[in-house]
């Protein structure tokens, strides 16, 4: 069984199947930044993507990601280990304090950005309803979100301009 976690593929065994995903993701996987705040999946510090949809690890087990995609925060930074534009959004609107929340905070907008990338502030919101802050107070973090729409809009314009490119090249080569 087989699972890509921040775009590496990992072979799972089945010992492992019925692990919980958070303890799996830390102590298996060392990858820290998904954190445990509450262990019952009231506070989003826990917040992974599963297929690009968020999932709170410490309610599920290993078994739920066979066959996905699993994106932890450290799967965000861009490929010359730069700061991914929505993580860079978060440093320059002063959206973290402490940083407990903060990668369940920019899994939960990465997911809404990939589905929407003109939300509004509400909708931003409701995005980020299931992850607590205790430091910002809410108002950075949406600015950051905000900020950060911007590049996935750049990207789908830059992708769907290649897609209309790749076509129109196609069309004239089977004519």
């Amino acid at each position: 069984m087989h699972t890509i976690i921040n775009k590496k593929q990992i072979t799972l065994s089945d010992p492992m199947l019925d692990k919980n995903l958070l303890e799996f993701i830390r102590e298996n996987l060392d990858l820290t930044g998904t954190k445990n705040g509450c262990g019952i999946g009231m506070c989003g510090s826990c917040m992974v993507l599963v297929d690009d949809k968020p999932v709170q690890a410490c309610r599920k087990t290993v078994r739920h990601i066979v066959g996905k995609k699993l994106l932890t925060i450290e799967g965000m930074a861009l490929a010359d280990g730069n700061l991914h534009p929505l993580q860079q959004a978060f440093v320059d609107a002063g959206a973290i304090q402490c940083g407990f929340c903060t990668p369940g905070m920019v899994l939960a907008a990465h997911a809404l950005l990939l589905k929407n990338n003109q939300p509004s502030r509400d909708q931003i919101r409701k995005a980020i309803h299931n992850n607590l802050c205790r430091c910002t107070g809410y108002q950075q973090i949406v600015d950051a979100i905000e900020q950060a729409a911007h590049y996935y809009r750049s990207q789908r314009n830059t992708s769907m301009h290649t897609h209309k490119i790749q076509h129109t090249v196609a069309d004239s080569t089977s004519q």
